[in-house]
């Protein structure tokens, strides 16, 4: 695990977050136990009771679940549902910003497509 945590948002957010992308990258499949709340606070030297804050979050979200006696298990659909929520996301954050920008300058559907394809094109953008 290569988490990079950061003091700019809380520890518990940061841990539902990184084992999301964990999920969502395939390093925990849909059936498959996560880490426990032990495992998890030993490894990134934190309050047990943080840790399980972060888990459920993803408890709430019906991406994990407790299993008594067993630990965490990654629910299946998780990662449809992860895929899904982050489209949600990128249209709200990154699409309908980009489309308001474009109608402000009086760049029409076409232009704006053409300019996606070129940036989609270009080897050297990231």
């Amino acid at each position: 695990m290569n988490w990079k945590l950061d003091e700019g948002t809380p520890l518990f957010i940061q841990i539902a977050s990184s084992l999301e992308e964990d999920i969502f990258s395939g390093l925990y499949p849909e059936g498959t136990q996560i880490p426990s709340t032990t495992e998890l606070s030993v490894e990134l030297k934190m309050n047990p009771a943080t840790v399980l804050k972060g888990m459920n979050l993803l408890v709430e979200r019906n991406l994990i679940e407790k299993r008594r006696g067993l630990g965490m298990f990654v629910l299946p659909g998780a990662k449809e549902k992860i895929r899904d929520e982050r489209k949600r996301n990128f249209r709200s954050s990154f699409v309908e910003p980009m489309l308001c920008e474009a109608a402000k300058l009086g760049i029409g559907a076409t232009e704006l497509a053409k300019m996606i394809e070129e940036e989609g094109n270009n080897e050297n953008r990231c």
